[in-house]
C-alpha cells in the first residue's frame, strides 16, 4: 500500500514527522482526508483534530492544532501549525479552566476589540474541548 509523509509541526517544536496511510484534518472549508498521491493543495486550517493513521503499525495519532498552513504534495503533507498539541497531552480540565476564564473576560470585555479576541479563544478552546472528548471516545 502506498504512503505519505507527514509532518506536522508548531513554532515550538516538530509534533509528529513520519509515514501514513491517510490523513483527516479540519479544513478551511470542511474536513478533508487525504491519500496518497491526492492532488497539490494549499490552504488555511481551522481549529481541530488532525488523525494521522500511521503506516508502520495502523495506530491512530491525533494532534490537536489551533489553526495554521496544510500543504499537499503527492508524496509528503505539512501543517504548519500556529499552536500543536499532542493527543496524549491534551487535558479536558485544562482546557475546561482555560474556557471557564475566557468566558470570565468575555463578560468583562471593554470595547469590541477586546471582545472579538476573546471570541476567537473561546473558539479555539472549544474546539480543543471537542477534540479532547473524541479522543477519549476511541
Amino acid at each position: 500500500m502506498a504512503t505519505i509523509h507527514v509532518d506536522v509541526v508548531s513554532a515550538e517544536e516538530n509534533i509528529f514527522s513520519g509515514e501514513a496511510n491517510f490523513v483527516a484534518l479540519p479544513g478551511e472549508s470542511g474536513e478533508l482526508g487525504i491519500l496518497p498521491r491526492h492532488t497539490p493543495l494549499i490552504t488555511r486550517i481551522k481549529p481541530g483534530a488532525v488523525r494521522i493513521e500511521r503506516a508502520d503499525n495502523g495506530q491512530e495519532e491525533f494532534v490537536f492544532v489551533a489553526g495554521g498552513i496544510l500543504e499537499v504534495q503527492p508524496g509528503s503533507i505539512t501543517v504548519l501549525a500556529d499552536t500543536a498539541i499532542r493527543g496524549a497531552d491534551l487535558d479536558e480540565a485544562r482546557t475546561l479552566e482555560g474556557k471557564k476564564s475566557a468566558e470570565e473576560a468575555l463578560r468583562n470585555a471593554k470595547d469590541k476589540a477586546e471582545v472579538a479576541t476573546v471570541e476567537a479563544e473561546l473558539a479555539v478552546l472549544a474546539a480543543e474541548l471537542a477534540a479532547v472528548r473524541k479522543l477519549r471516545r476511541r
